[in-house]
């Protein structure tokens, strides 16, 4: 019996804010299954080139583009790089590109609040819109995938900011499963929990210890974890899915609350 083909085999994929963590590990994940990747960074160019670096070293395809989002001439800048790169073809987009600042509510400015909702929500706006105009133009659609998060419906202190926009991607994601469904277009959400990265034991030890208590799995969550959600619904295995939220948190938010 021959082996199956890669998940995304001839799919091209445009993956935002992929320089690292998240993004870079769903980079990775795409490019292993088979697919071309276009990798999005605004500032982290070095990094990012690193991971377009590492995908051609295994045999892959990739291309490094840089646009600020929180611009909208930006998302459909970098969605049209991405399909010209392709020969005129994106068939998956996600939305990783994202912002984390701490603020309490009390002291928070507007600028402070528009900074995070125009990176985190209003650029998933424009890029998705940037996508499916490309995507119902070509055999087979296409499918977007935005990176929330389980603070969509739990929040943190001084995460205000940070969460409304993430639920705010959730409902988007539904909205846009609806309108675009009928051009071919599926849409779906992936909410991690805990992600680990480099340092973060040192800077917050009590949250991490803390996690891994309240986790059924024991575990935080790895980059390649939310990748492989993302393989999953970019791929044939995914395609009567659509308007979903898939959970990555290793079982954090099946934990009662009382």
């Amino acid at each position: 019996m021959s082996a199956p083909a890669p998940l995304l085999d001839g799919q091209t994929a445009l993956v935002t804010g992929a320089g690292g963590g998240i993004g870079r590990g769903i980079a990775l994940r795409f490019a292993q299954e088979g697919a071309a990747v276009a990798v999005h960074c605004r500032t982290s160019v070095e990094s990012a080139r690193a991971v377009a670096e590492r995908i051609r070293d295994h045999g892959g395809r990739a291309t490094v583009l840089r646009a600020d989002l929180a611009a909208e001439d930006g998302c459909r800048r970098v969605v049209e790089e991405a399909a010209d790169w392709g020969g005129g073809r994106l068939t998956a987009l996600v939305n990783n590109a994202g912002v984390q600042p701490l603020r309490e509510l009390p002291g928070m400015t507007a600028a402070e609040w528009r900074a995070v909702v125009d990176t985190n929500l209003t650029a998933v706006f424009a890029c998705t819109q940037a996508a499916a105009e490309v995507m119902r133009s070509q055999d087979g659609g296409g499918t977007v995938t935005h990176i929330a998060s389980i603070e969509a419906g739990a929040p943190a202190p001084a995460h205000a900011h940070y969460s409304a926009s993430k639920a705010a991607v959730v409902m988007h994601a539904r909205s846009a499963a609806l309108e675009y469904g009928p051009w071919g277009i599926r849409v779906n959400s992936v909410s991690p929990g805990l992600v680990d990265r480099e340092g973060l034991d040192a800077a917050w030890p009590e949250g991490v210890r803390r996690w891994r208590g309240a986790a059924p799995l024991g575990r935080l969550g790895r980059p390649e974890d939310v990748g492989d959600a993302c393989v999953f619904l970019a791929s044939r295995l995914a395609s009567w899915i659509t308007g979903h939220d898939l959970v990555v948190d290793g079982g954090v938010t099946a934990r009662p609350s009382w």
